[in-house]
């Protein structure tokens, strides 16, 4: 069984940084894929990022050249870095995992097996 623990939302301005952190407990995650998702109210929740097993990441068009996914196995932590935030950015962020090998940014999420409890991020 996998747990995930979102952590680094917060608010900030627009043009600013902020970094999402999803820690892995439960089993070994390494050979698991990872992604990051968004939701806001009253629409789908989309896929923002993924890495694969083989540390193949993917974005979505809309955060390309701004977010970076990253994971550190030692850790057993997911990243999220992202920078020149905007206000369409601000949504509720999960991270989820899967035991598939190769995933992409575009796999729906119900595609993924486990899911953290979200963590929310306003850009005013």
């Amino acid at each position: 069984h996998v747990q995930l623990v979102e952590s680094g939302g917060g608010s900030v301005q627009a043009g600013g940084s902020l970094r999402l952190s999803c820690e892995v407990s439960g089993d070994t995650y390494s050979s698991y894929c990872m992604g990051w998702f968004r939701q806001t109210p009253g629409k789908e929740r989309e896929g923002v990022a993924a890495i694969d097993s083989d540390g193949f990441v993917s974005y979505a068009d809309s955060v390309k050249g701004r977010f970076t996914i990253s994971k550190d196995n030692a850790k057993n932590t997911l990243y999220l870095q992202m920078n020149a935030l905007k206000a369409e950015d601000t949504a509720k962020y999960y991270c989820a995992s899967d035991t598939r090998r190769y995933c992409n940014a575009g796999y729906p999420d119900w595609t993924y097996n486990y899911w953290g409890q979200g963590t929310q991020v306003t850009v005013s």
